[in-house]
């Protein structure tokens, strides 16, 4: 489980910006929002560069 949909909705920051950030598609950030799939460890890291926060703070 993973806690990038509370980070985005604190950020302010839609998952359409985070998907060309991370060169990925919607659907792929969408299922990693909806808990539905997992990112692999490195996009983890990356996302959770771009969010600003630490990798830690991505999950529950």
């Amino acid at each position: 489980m993973n806690r990038i949909k509370e980070v985005l909705e604190e950020k302010g920051i839609k998952q359409t910006w985070l998907a060309e950030k991370l060169g990925k598609s919607y659907n792929m950030v969408n299922a990693y929002v909806q808990n539905r799939q997992q990112p692999r460890l490195e996009v983890l890291y990356e996302i959770a560069k771009l969010l600003n926060v630490s990798p830690k703070d991505l999950l529950k």
